[in-house]
Formats: C-alpha cells, structure tokens, sequence
C-alpha cells in the first residue's frame, strides 16, 4: 500500500462515521500483519496459536527468531509486546513498543500499549502522554480516553 492510501486511513480514522474509521482501522491492521506477506502473517499466526493453547515460551521464541530474522517487521514486535504484557515482563513490553513505533510511529496498538505498560510500572504521567498520542491517531478510541482519565486520577 503506497503512502498516499496509508495517509487516507489514517485521516479516515478521525472520521465521524463509525464505519469508515472501523474500515480503516482494518486496513490498518492488515497491512501491518501482511507487511512481510504470508509467510511473515503465518509466523504471527502460529505465536498466536501458541500463545492460546498456553505455550508462551514457545511463542517467544518463535516471535524472537522472526524478529532476528525480520527485525522491520513491526507487526513482530508489536505481537512480542502483547505476548510480554500478558505474561506481567513490562520493561520487555515498553521496549518492544517503543521498537514498534521506531517503524511505526503512527501505530495505535503500540502506542495503546506504551500507555498500559507505563502504568503497569506506575509512570502515569507516560501513560497519560502514550494514550494522548494514540487518540492523536485515533481520536473516537474511547478505551484511550477512559484510560487516561483513570492514570489522571492516580497522580
């Protein structure tokens, strides 16, 4: 997908029409989980799947060698951040955040999760930064705005 058709969902996201912003939010999603083609969309399928059946060691170490083996493929870290956040490991998670917006900087999913891993560690004030930055990108996220409001009232 070129920049120009990236740039028009990105701007969809700030739609009023709950449709269209829903359409570009999957757009969005598959273009990440795609980016590396159907191998790349296999291999974070099958971390999933073990994630899922309790496997999260195995699921580590599949993510781990994608990355090794892929280390643009922003969708890899996103997925090892959540893998990391499920399993409490959030100094892991924030870094692989922050590794995901290194290539992503317009990523909901990992600004989203720079904000709940800042307050897992207690830093509300980098969660309240992370969740503004994602409604920047999707500004009809409520999930964003209630937890910010939520870290705003524990400073």
């Amino acid at each position: 997908m070129d920049g120009g058709a990236v740039e028009q969902l990105l701007e969809d996201l700030k739609n009023s029409e709950p449709r269209v912003r829903d359409r570009a939010t999957q757009s969005l999603w598959e273009l990440w989980f795609w980016q590396k083609g159907a191998t790349g969309l296999e291999q974070l399928q099958r971390s999933q799947e073990l994630l899922e059946t309790g496997k999260p060691e195995a699921a580590e170490q599949l993510l781990n060698q994608l990355i090794e083996q892929l280390p643009d493929f922003a969708e890899a870290w996103n997925r090892r951040a959540v893998l990391y956040y499920t399993q409490h490991k959030y100094t892991e998670a924030l870094q692989d955040c922050k590794a995901t917006l290194q290539l992503v900087p317009f990523h909901f999913g990992a600004l989203h999760g720079l904000g709940l891993c800042h307050a897992a560690l207690g830093d509300y004030r980098a969660a309240i930064q992370a969740f503004h930055e994602a409604l920047n990108v999707q500004p009809y996220a409520l999930i964003n705005q209630k937890l910010m409001l939520e870290c705003q009232a524990l400073l």
